[in-house]
């Protein structure tokens, strides 16, 4: 069994919880802020739309961001400037209002479900987010309250939630995966998300300069003596090829490579910590699909195999039945980096 010491295990979490201001983020950051500050002079509340495809850091940039508001600015034990909720798993519009209420901790047993309960619902959240003084409320995974969903029943959700922001005067920001752009195509919404923003995969054939001052930030994190050089091509380039340009996978991979090089007690991490980790998290994984086992690692540099998503997951209302509605992300044909490059 592989033991951590207690300071070990504080640095592996402090770098887990890391995050980089990457130029994607310093936007969406600002359109928070915008939004915070606009409310308290705008009678119609700007809101807000934003998307990504799964494992590019949705989830951790919005907690993030409510992380850093309540440790810049004082507040009171019964305030909550940034409430992020997630949608219920029943997926139903009152299952996660009652969930937001939950978030406020102001939700009793005692609330009645007569004929008029889904007004004191509402009216209840409503008169909660004020005393709380909520300033921004994030909607997480808000794709999981509208698909599935007829028109009718998505103008509902739309004319339920712009009620709740106009009587709380609160903005919204809707986060979710792309096809969460169907709640703008609603006209109680189209003219209300005035600000609408994507979070990208990376890219080498776009933009590979960007993926390699991402790296240069989390290399930052890690606790040793100097950040080791992970944004050279030797490292980055296999790096990018195991994880595809999404962020939530090479931060695993780095997170479980910095592991090993604790208990390994080395003092700093290089591609031989990266090369043991890819073969300890993948080769049973594509030794199910395939007699043969690539290490992106251990390949020379013009050999190493790359993939990009080309198209990203897409939701298909017009399927006919619930598995064939969601199409899963799609990625590029492998190939070397200059064939990449020369696309």
């Amino acid at each position: 069994m592989n033991i951590l010491t207690a300071h070990q295990m504080e640095q592996l979490g402090r770098f887990n919880d890391c995050f980089v201001m990457h130029p994607q983020v310093k936007v969406i950051f600002n359109d928070f802020d915008d939004l915070r500050l606009n409310r308290n002079f705008q009678s119609d509340q700007q809101c807000m739309l934003l998307t990504g495809d799964t494992g590019v850091g949705k989830s951790h940039l919005i907690n993030n961001y409510k992380k850093r508001v309540l440790a810049s600015q004082t507040y009171s034990r019964t305030s909550m400037p940034v409430l992020v909720t997630r949608i219920s798993s029943h997926k139903g519009l009152d299952a996660t209002l009652r969930q937001m209420l939950t978030d406020l901790e102001s939700f009793g047993s005692q609330q009645r479900k007569g004929q008029n309960y889904k007004i004191d619902l509402k009216t209840q959240l409503v008169k909660n987010l004020v005393r709380a003084n909520v300033e921004l409320l994030i909607f997480n995974e808000f794709q999981e309250l509208i698909e599935f969903k007829t028109p009718k029943e998505r103008q509902t959700i739309a004319n339920e939630l712009k009620f709740i922001s106009e009587e709380a005067r609160v903005p919204i920001v809707l986060v979710g995966m792309p096809w969460t752009e169907q709640i703008a195509e609603e006209p109680q919404w189209s003219s209300r998300l005035i600000r609408r923003r994507k979070l990208e995969y990376f890219s080498l054939q776009k933009d590979s300069k960007y993926y390699r001052q991402y790296l240069i930030g989390l290399a930052k994190h890690m606790p040793f003596d100097e950040p080791p050089k992970i944004e050279d091509k030797h490292i980055a380039i296999p790096l990018f090829a195991a994880c595809r340009g999404e962020s939530r996978a090479l931060n695993h991979l780095l997170s479980e490579t910095l592991k090993l090089v604790m208990v390994n007690g080395d003092r700093s991490l290089d591609i031989r910590h990266l090369a043991q980790t890819y073969r300890k998290l993948y080769e049973s994984q594509e030794s199910e699909t395939t007699s043969v086992f690539f290490n992106p690692f251990l390949e020379p540099l013009d050999k190493v195999l790359i993939s990009e998503v080309v198209k990203p997951s897409r939701y298909n209302p017009n399927a006919m039945t619930p598995d064939d509605m969601l199409i899963k992300r799609e990625f590029s044909v492998p190939s070397t980096l200059a064939q990449l490059l020369s696309k």
